[in-house]
């Protein structure tokens, strides 16, 4: 099984920044993409930002030059920097992880951290 711990969500106001990390552990081959997916009420799930096992990062227009995505293959771990938040920013963000196991690649995702956008 693979785990996944995210940290760092809470409440900042609007222009401020925040950076939310996850910790990926378990049994696997390799991680061979990380991403940040968000969901606010009312909203469908959406990714953020993704990066792979190669360092190539892909990011959502609403997220391109405010979120940086950063990964640390030693650890495992994956980082979202968040810059000029606005108040619709305001979701619940998810880590998902696709890893390499014995049956071929698998995703995994996170419990979810609130990031919420004070205007």
């Amino acid at each position: 099984q693979v785990q996944l711990v995210e940290s760092g969500g809470g409440l900042v106001q609007a222009g401020g920044s925040l950076i939310l990390s996850c910790a990926a552990s378990g049994t696997f081959f390799s991680i061979n993409v990380m991403a940040w997916y968000r969901q606010a009420t009312g909203y469908k799930q959406e990714l953020v930002a993704s990066i792979n096992s190669g360092g190539r990062t892909n990011y959502a227009d609403s997220a391109e030059g405010r979120f940086t995505i950063s990964s640390d293959n030693a650890k495992d771990t994956v980082k979202l920097q968040m810059n000029s938040l606005k108040s619709e920013d305001t979701a619940n963000f998810y880590c998902k992880v696709v890893v390499f196991r014995d049956l071929g690649p698998q995703d995994y995702w996170g419990q979810g951290t609130q990031v919420t956008v004070s205007s």
